[in-house]
């Protein structure tokens, strides 16, 4: 991540100042951290830690040669410097730290101030607006600010305990300064919850010091009987202690620099820029348009609806499980919801892993269905198992062919669903069960002769059940079926494919089809060509099979509003008649 984190102090003498920052480096080292400073006598202190390599790098300097570093140096004189070292945090010499990415080849580089003079001004100025103006209500916690010109800023400010010092504590503040807004917002929680976390370790151990020099000379008695005293005299000059000494840390700048470091790299590795080509898939679009729906229902609804709505009648689920309460909600579940969703997607993990539970044919069988658009009855009296089956067949089929009801006390017609789950005692009429456009599956509890082999850890739950699979149209073995089915289990079938390329595998098929799908709807709905012209067409795009009619034909169903409304603009609009002529 291109940034800056520095230490900042608010010294009651001069003022905001620097104390301590943390900058990248795709570049060679400045001239206060190169190779060549930091050559010759030195000790040196190596850690490795999240694959970063940290160098503490610590030379004698002559009185003379730490004299010239400090004039070219772009940070404040020796002047406006605190004599005990409360605006100091490096001593006179120090080089820095430096930290190599090995991963990256990029270097972290720790000094009290930037070498560089335009980082310099930009760093300076955001410390003074975190330390004055640009400060939280009770002057103590997080806050954004920043412009294009001078970057933008994540501070967080904060007190530190010292006994000695006006009030019984000092003001510091983190600053994070970036020029990507967006990013810098985007990484607000992350930086939020690391940035306390230091501050509550360096809080921690100044109260401990202080509690330590109150109980051994308590300041509050020692002011009261010298009230009359000058305050700056009554501290013996001890106005601008160091943070090391408050912290009673001697590694305390290594140990910032590696969290400032480890910071920057993490921050920058946990969100990545993904370029996407080319118009969004149905699926995409079909998504959208069901979650503004969903939000214009929210919007309107009001609890009188609920209550005239009958209980009997089960919500469909067509894209996901959505909550009437709000988008946000069903947006943005709890932990627990996710608990739940683990729980039962760990039944059945994927197809592959469904296809040996169920075997071969029965696998095949089901698949038919699925993706002719026929019914799929699950009748089971665990929820979750069938839940976990629905979510695994439905990765067969476009999001807006998913019409889905998870669980029912009594049978639902096709046209509300293509998936039903049902409790064991339901009875489904008679003419469904010898219908040719539906499919059972029924959970039993299996006898000791049909337990099969313990397959996955999680198998273990599934081994005390026997899935039968019946239907009206039974799937012949001989059957060449869609292609599309085709593809999918000779994915299945190859073991060389982990699980997420088989997934991979599966949208790209369904985007093939849906390619396919949009051809026959432009040349069949909106042209309106004869039979004729459609059988080549079919012909040409190699579905020319029965089986692939009928796909075609349901997967037509999916496609989104916005591309059937496009098409059909596109033919009434003059330019497109006048185009044609």
């Amino acid at each position: 991540m291109n940034a800056i984190v520095a230490l900042c102090h608010f010294c009651e003498l001069h003022g905001p100042r620097t104390l301590f920052c943390t900058e990248v480096l795709h570049s060679p080292l400045p001239q206060g951290a190169s190779s060549g400073d930091i050559s010759g006598q030195n000790e040196q202190a190596e850690e490795e830690e999240g694959g970063i390599q940290m160098s503490s790098r610590i030379r004698s300097h002559s009185p003379a040669e730490g004299a010239s570093a400090d004039s070219s140096s772009p940070g404040p004189k020796k002047s406006d410097m605190c004599e005990a070292s409360g605006c100091r945090s490096l001593a006179g010499g120090h080089p820095g730290y430096v930290s190599h990415d090995k991963e990256t080849s990029i270097k972290y580089v720790s000094h009290q101030h930037p070498n560089h003079p335009q980082l310099f001004s930009i760093v300076r100025q955001a410390c003074v607006r975190s330390l004055s103006c640009e400060v939280c209500p009770g002057r103590e916690g997080p806050i954004f600010f920043g412009d294009e010109q001078h970057g933008f800023v994540f501070s967080h400010t904060f007190f530190i305990k010292d006994s000695l010092a006006r009030g019984f504590q000092r003001w510091y503040s983190i600053i994070t300064i970036m020029m990507d807004r967006i990013y810098l917002i985007n990484s607000w929680p992350f930086l939020l919850g690391k940035i306390r976390g230091i501050i509550d370790e360096l809080q921690g151990k100044a109260l401990k010091v202080f509690e330590a020099e109150q109980f051994g000379c308590p300041q509050r008695a020692q002011r009261m009987n010298t009230a009359f005293t000058p305050f700056l005299h009554q501290r013996n000059g001890n106005a601008a202690r160091s943070l090391t000494s408050l912290t009673n840390d001697e590694n305390l700048w290594a140990c910032l620099h590696t969290s400032f470091a480890w910071l920057l790299k993490a921050c920058g590795s946990r969100l990545t820029e993904k370029l996407l080509e080319g118009a969004p898939t149905e699926d995409t679009l079909v998504q959208m348009e069901k979650l503004a729906d969903l939000k214009e229902e929210s919007e309107g609804w009001d609890g009188s609806e609920e209550e005239e709505k009958p209980s009997s009648q089960p919500d469909v689920v067509e894209e996901q499980e959505l909550s009437k309460s709000s988008p946000e909600t069903s947006l943005m579940p709890d932990c627990n919801s996710w608990n739940v969703a683990h729980r039962r997607l760990s039944v059945f993990r994927s197809l592959r892993h469904m296809r040996q539970v169920l075997g071969a044919s029965a696998f095949r069988m089901l698949a038919w269905h699925v993706l002719m658009g026929n019914q799929v009855i699950w009748k089971a009296q665990d929820r979750d198992l069938v839940q976990s089956a629905f979510d695994v067949l439905r990765t067969m089929l476009p999001i807006g062919c998913v019409r889905i009801i998870p669980y029912s006390d009594q049978y639902e017609e096709a046209y509300r669903c293509n998936f039903l789950g049902l409790s064991p005692h339901v009875q489904i009429p008679p003419h469904i069960l010898s219908s040719e456009f539906a499919v059972l599956v029924e959970v039993r509890a299996a006898t000791r002769s049909s337990l099969y082999p313990t397959l996955f850890d999680d198998e273990q739950s599934l081994n005390k059940y026997e899935f039968v699979v019946t239907s009206g149209s039974p799937v012949a073995a001989d059957r060449v079926g869609p292609t599309i089915l085709n593809k999918i289990e000779a994915a299945l079938t190859n073991q060389n494919l982990s699980v997420d390329v088989v997934d991979q595998c599966l949208v790209c098929l369904k985007e093939e089809w849906m390619n396919k799908v949009k051809v026959l709807f432009k040349f069949t709905k909106v042209d309106s060509r004869p039979k004729e012209d459609t059988q080549k067409l079919l012909s040409i795009l190699g579905a020319a099979e029965e089986d692939n009619v009928k796909l075609l034909k349901f997967w037509m169903t999916g496609l989104s509003k916005t591309y059937k409304s496009h098409l059909m603009s596109t033919v009434r609009s003059p330019t497109s008649s006048e185009s044609r002529n």
